[in-house]
């Protein structure tokens, strides 16, 4: 059985940064790619990033590009989300995805394994 199981949300002021974390079981990390999707109440789930299955690649937004980092451990079967100078426009519900493949994708479809997702609050 897959699970992932993000952690690291919060309440935190704009410009705070937060990490956040998914840790992942019954699959060997290093042959899926990884995302980071959120939803905002009323909205749609939309795509924020992706690693390739080395790490050696990286995907972002363009509302996150220059903020946020992903990166991987396949080790620990963990995947992060450096997330700084955060603002309001950032609070959502982020989820951890994953998919077993080399390429990544922006559409939800494309990933089949989710995560419970993590609260994210940024006040102004």
């Amino acid at each position: 059985q897959v699970q992932l199981v993000e952690s690291g949300g919060g309440l935190v002021q704009a410009g705070d940064s937060l990490r956040l974390s998914c840790a992942a079981s019954g699959l060997t990390l290093s042959i899926y790619t990884m995302a980071w999707f959120r939803q905002a109440p009323g909205k749609e789930r939309e795509f924020v990033s992706a690693i390739n299955w080395s790490g050696g690649s990286t995907y972002y937004a363009d509302s996150v590009e220059g903020r946020f980092t992903i990166s991987r451990d396949n080790r620990k079967n963990t995947v992060y989300l450096q997330m700084n100078s955060l603002k309001p426009e950032d609070t959502a519900v982020y989820y951890c995805a994953a998919r077993p493949g080399r390429s990544y994708y922006t559409e939800r479809a494309k990933y089949a394994t989710w995560g419970q997702g993590t609260q994210v609050t940024v006040s102004s």
